[in-house]
């Protein structure tokens, strides 16, 4: 474990983040919905204005892992960091990759000093509620998430 290197993603890494994502919609059971490109990530994340940020775990230059994150903004606290996504290679979970992983983005979190930090997990995956749980998180089921896809959006008349 001590030859992993967690560092800021670069724009090289998009082809690997992809294949990670791709792996994280498969065991998620929505490869389908999966349509992300090298392409749409270098372009939204490694312009002018970034609209996510990245750290991955790198092995013997062999991209193992990422934490896929970004800030918004509750009008009842201030700013906050989502984690959207972190995946760890299937080969490489129980080597404490993922933890390196949160571990990192929690620093983060309190370098920026935001309000809070947030993410979801499927409720069928124990997994991954029992390493969230081992850092003490809240997992509230209260709240029930609304969405719109862009073809629902096209479909509104006004």
């Amino acid at each position: 474990m001590n030859n992993i290197e967690i560092r800021e993603a670069r724009v090289e890494d998009c082809d690997s983040m992809v294949d990670l994502i791709t792996e994280l919609a498969i065991y998620e059971k929505a490869e389908k919905e999966m349509e992300m490109t090298a392409v749409q990530l270098e372009r939204d994340g490694f312009g002018e204005n970034p609209l996510f940020h990245v750290i991955v775990a790198e092995k013997e230059a062999e991209i193992i892992g990422m934490a896929f994150y970004y800030y918004k903004y509750s009008t009842w606290k201030g700013s906050c960091l989502y984690l959207e996504d972190l995946v760890v290679r299937e080969a490489s979970r129980k080597d404490g990759v993922g933890s390196k992983l949160f571990e990192a983005v929690i620093r983060v979190a309190k370098l920026k000093k935001v309000k809070r930090m947030e993410w979801q997990v499927l409720d069928w995956n124990e997994p991954a509620i029992n390493f969230y749980n081992k850092y003490n998180a809240e997992l509230d089921p209260e709240w029930i998430n609304g969405r719109f896809y862009e073809k629902d959006l096209e479909g509104m008349a006004f």
